[in-house]
């Protein structure tokens, strides 16, 4: 008996390879991105969408261009300042008498109200250009301190009748004296109908109190308190070099602490140098500068603030500027600016306010360029 033998095997002929397939236009882009460049840094981006042969945008970045201008430029130094009441000023009694009264820190005290009382008697305040030197009494007195008492009183209301007048000089009259009892009366003074030196006390206007530097009790011919003005102006502390350049009038602005911008202008230039806060190491000496606004009601509710004083130096007028965002720094050197027909390289002038002064072939007002979104 034969061994049972096992049964051939079928032999499978293998399928031949398929021919390879042709990868289509379609599949070959899939994926691809084609970049368009539309400027600085700006492009447009294109895809094939994998189940359509269809293009698509994919993103889309824009542009943004701003016209060239013609402007004018000018350049702008920025000097810190401080609002108040302007630097204080000691004032001194000349009577010899003592302290018995003292107005209030930031009284406000104007024309024929009482400074101080010395020896429970008023001390009042007339405005004028020059302090009393002499009692103002004898008939036939003339001189310009004649002249100070006859225009207060005049002011306040008080009629004498015409003085004659002569270089600005005043005579004391039988009208004048009267006027000067009756005052004399209703402000509770000896009605004598002469003023002694220190019964009065002449400044150029109204006054604040800043500070008392003494006590009832005191001796009233001594410093007694220090007043300002009552006027609010901003106090720039500079130093020489930007001083220099500053005149009395010049138009400024200034930036207050809410960014608002107002117009000012110099009142006044000191011609002191004074060492800067803090002693001389902390900086060179500096000048005081006084700037008033053109509209008080602007600043009526600050009576202490830090601003910016900015003070305008060079001008470049009606020139051509672009945004500083529209330069393009170049690797060879200089600058250009991307307008409609490609990169123009430009020659820079000023630059003040974000703008720059530029020059270049085929630019002009008007012409769109890119700036840097």
């Amino acid at each position: 008996m034969h061994p049972t033998a096992d049964p051939p095997t079928e032999v499978i002929p293998l399928e031949p390879d398929p021919p390879p397939r042709r990868r289509t236009w379609a599949k070959w882009l899939a994926g691809f991105v084609v970049v368009a460049a539309l400027g600085a840094g700006a492009a447009v981006a294109v895809t094939r969408h994998r189940a359509s042969a269809e293009p698509v945008a994919d993103q889309t970045t824009a542009v943004e261009t701003v016209p060239l201008e013609r402007r004018d430029l000018s350049t702008t130094r920025k000097l810190d300042g401080t609002i108040g009441f302007g630097p204080p000023r000691p004032l001194a009694g000349h009577t010899a008498a003592t302290v018995t009264w003292l107005p209030a820190v930031g009284a406000t005290i104007k024309r024929g109200r009482q400074l101080f009382r010395a020896d429970d008697k008023p001390v009042v305040l007339f405005y004028g250009s020059m302090p009393l030197y002499r009692a103002i009494a004898g008939k036939n007195l003339a001189g310009r301190d004649v002249r100070i008492i006859a225009d207060n009183l005049r002011a306040l209301g008080y009629d004498f009748g015409r003085l004659p007048v002569k270089d600005g000089a005043s005579t004391l009259t039988d009208g004048l004296i009267a006027a000067i009892k009756r005052w004399q009366d209703d402000v509770g003074l000896p009605v004598t109908g002469t003023i002694a030196v220190g019964d009065v006390e002449v400044l150029a206007g109204a006054v604040r109190v800043d500070s008392i530097a003494v006590q009832p009790g005191s001796p009233a011919n001594a410093p007694l308190m220090s007043v300002t003005s009552t006027r609010k102006v901003i106090t720039v502390s500079a130093e020489l070099s930007d001083a220099a350049a500053l005149d009395r009038g010049d138009a400024v602005t200034v930036t207050l602490p809410d960014d608002r911008t107002v117009k000012a202008r110099i009142l006044s230039v000191g011609r002191t140098l004074a060492a800067a806060d803090g002693g001389v190491a902390d900086g060179p000496p500096k000048l005081t500068v006084s700037v008033t606004v053109d509209d008080p009601k602007t600043i009526a509710k600050l009576d202490s603030a830090n601003v910016a004083v900015n003070v305008a130096g060079k001008t470049a007028k009606d020139v051509l500027a672009a945004p500083i965002e529209a330069l393009i720094a170049l690797t060879e050197g200089g600058y250009a600016v991307q307008g409609p027909n490609g990169l123009v390289a430009v020659k820079t002038g000023m630059f003040a306010d974000g703008w720059v002064q530029i020059t270049g072939d085929g630019l002009a007002e008007g012409v769109d360029v890119v700036v840097a979104s």
